[in-house]
């Protein structure tokens, strides 16, 4: 009865918060670029060089914070990340703790803030990787204008998420879809930023075959995954829920269960029904009775939607160099200032003492001035 009247007023207990997966599926059944997979290799290598690093070599000794390992996939939604969350944990032999941000939020002030510290403790006990999926939901920026009191809830929770990080002693993973809406600040507390990038034609025909069952899946012989790959130029994610509803597709033809076939025509409706579906869900482009310019395709629309999100990572990028020059132009000004006023002060000062050393020495040489001439007429009257 207690559990359930604090579930109801603060939130789901700690262990909710997370989802423990035990890893099934490792690197080899991930396709990726040459350039990600050597960022995934260091990244790996760093961990077990971790023991070496701070305990024989003892550098726990002298750095009593950040000795844990964040790092940071940044990349298109669908290029890998999660599935490459999954093998890092499995070929570390852990589980994977995945963050469930529906429990994390909650409704009371102060609440999320200690949800947040809740997972850091549940993967340190475990020993598990923690993975931060679509992070920038809780690692955006913060607000330096707070308008309200959920401005400053969403500051408090980006502020212990920064200090959890400096203290947790394990691995941390953050995925992003768009690496400039992350808080500036975790870049230097996460060692390793991985980009997820478009798989090329070759990766794509790769992906389209690791979908397949090498032995169950019956392919027609019209299949022609290089077709495809070369005709589609779509993340992995789009692949596989391609070659997923091709084999629903397929499943529906007439005849015996035992004759049926997946066909080409099958993958490329079923490709189709993707970039359609990516379409509605970007239908809010063009609300207010917009229409997109004529004789483009889906497959265009999709690719500028893609050159759209490297820009404005780029623009992210190039906004945070731009503050952090304007933090330290700002940095220097106020150095100058002060030293200007304290030069001014000083100045102000020793005029001061000037003024009063002068005004002493007047008073003084007023005060002689007036006893002669006293004495003076004093003397004057004697005679007289």
């Amino acid at each position: 009865m207690a559990d359930s009247i604090r579930d109801l007023f603060f939130g789901s207990p700690a262990r909710e918060l997370v989802e423990a997966v035990d890893p099934q599926r490792s690197f080899d059944d991930v396709v990726l670029p040459e350039r990600t997979l050597r960022a995934l290799d260091h990244a790996l290598a760093l961990v077990r060089k971790h023991d070496l690093i701070f305990r024989q070599w003892g550098l726990a000794e002298r750095h009593s914070t950040g000795l844990g390992l964040a790092f940071h996939f940044a990349g298109p939604p669908g290029t890998g990340k999660t599935i490459c969350a999954e093998a890092l944990a499995y070929t570390l032999n852990r589980k994977l703790l995945v963050v469930r941000y529906s429990e994390l939020e909650s409704r009371w002030v102060g609440q999320t803030a200690k949800h947040v510290a809740s997972v850091f403790r549940a993967a340190e006990r475990q020993d598990a990787v923690l993975f931060f999926d679509e992070a920038d939901a809780i690692a955006g920026r913060r607000f330096t204008a707070m308008q309200a009191a959920v401005d400053r809830e969403a500051n408090s929770v980006v502020n212990v998420l920064l200090h959890e990080l400096e203290q947790y002693p394990g691995v941390v993973i953050f995925a992003t879809n768009l690496a400039a809406n992350m808080d500036p600040a975790f870049e230097r507390r996460i060692r390793t930023h991985i980009l997820f990038e478009m798989p090329d034609v070759d990766a794509r025909e790769r992906i389209w075959r690791v979908q397949i069952h090498p032995r169950k899946t019956p392919l027609a012989e019209d299949v022609d995954f290089r077709a495809l790959a070369e005709a589609y130029p779509r993340s992995g994610g789009d692949i596989k829920n391609a070659v997923l509803k091709a084999a629903q597709m397929a499943t529906l033809e007439p005849g015996p269960d035992s004759g049926k076939r997946i066909h080409q025509h099958h993958f490329i409706q079923g490709m189709e029904e993707v970039i359609a579906s990516t379409s509605v869900m970007g239908q809010s482009l063009f609300e207010n009775g917009a229409s997109p310019p004529e004789g483009d395709t889906l497959g265009d629309m999709a690719d500028a939607q893609e050159t759209l999100r490297g820009e404005l990572a780029l623009l992210g990028e190039r906004l945070d160099a731009l503050e952090r020059r304007q933090g330290n132009a700002l940095t220097r000004l106020d150095q100058r200032q002060g030293e200007a006023l304290e030069g001014v002060r000083q100045s102000v000062a020793a005029t001061a003492d000037l003024l009063r050393s002068r005004l002493r020495t007047a008073l003084l040489v007023g005060i002689g001035a007036a006893i002669l001439a006293a004495a003076g007429l004093a003397l004057a009257l004697l005679r007289g």
